[in-house]
């Protein structure tokens, strides 16, 4: 492992730690892509009181399921599954047709309310603090992530530890410490989430284009990460945190 990433790698430990120190509750909501995999080792391997949650939409790859029966046997943990509410789905599907998503980047992101959004915040609700695998540079909605963020929408902190990862070093964590991960990513699908909103992509296009392909760009998310139509960020506040400490900004 390069030296590079040995430090990425503290300075992600050290943040986890004092999420769980200054923070608790708090939690890590699990999606199986890569960043995620090296997010729940870390976890799980330091002991670090993060508790690890997954929202299963119902509408996932078969991949995905098969990669969370890995991590909890690998890992020796249950992982906490939230599922969306019945009558929201089914009312979504009634209204709009199994896959009504298509139709229009409104009915997507209802969709994506009812089985993501609304299932999150049922997660987060009573928490101080959530955890998440987003990277600066996934997408052009996130190229001014922040570790940590004020979540007004769900009323705690948000952060995210690898923010200044990039994708190599996402993989050569993996590849070093030998982790599970979902085997679509060798079939060409980069970014993983709900099965029929989920493509492959080629050669040369960016990481994010296999979500959503038929949304232009700035659309291109699903509601989790998102307050007033943009994303959640916030420099972390200097007066609150000791200048050494890894959330420091």
């Amino acid at each position: 492992m390069s030296d590079t990433l040995a430090a990425k790698t503290e300075a992600a430990i050290a943040v986890l730690r004092e999420i769980a120190a200054a923070h608790s509750p708090a939690v890590f909501a699990n999606s199986f892509g890569a960043e995620d995999m090296v997010l729940t080792h870390l976890i799980a391997s330091e002991k670090i009181d993060i508790a690890l949650f997954a929202i299963d939409t119902g509408r996932l790859p078969a991949e995905t399921y098969t990669l969370m029966a890995e991590v909890e046997k690998r890992y020796g943990i249950a992982l906490g599954l939230i599922f969306p509410e019945r009558a929201a789905v089914e009312r979504f599907v009634s209204d709009h047709g199994i896959n009504g998503f298509y139709d229009s980047v409104e009915l997507r992101k209802a969709c994506c309310h009812a089985r993501k959004v609304e299932p999150l915040q049922r997660a987060l609700a009573g928490k101080a603090a959530w955890v998440t695998g987003l990277r600066a540079a996934q997408s052009t909605t996130r190229d001014t992530l922040q570790v940590k963020a004020n979540d007004t929408a769900n009323g705690l902190l948000k952060f995210s530890p690898l923010a200044d990862w990039s994708e190599a070093e996402v993989w050569e964590f993996i590849r070093t410490h030998k982790l599970p991960y979902n085997a679509l990513h060798d079939q060409g699908y980069p970014s993983l989430g709900c099965a029929p909103c989920t493509r492959a992509i080629q050669p040369g296009e960016d990481v994010r284009a296999g979500r959503w392909w038929w949304e232009n760009p700035e659309t291109k998310e699903c509601g989790l990460h998102m307050v007033d139509g943009r994303l959640q960020r916030i420099k972390a506040d200097p007066t609150s945190q000791r200048a050494d400490s890894p959330l420091h900004s």
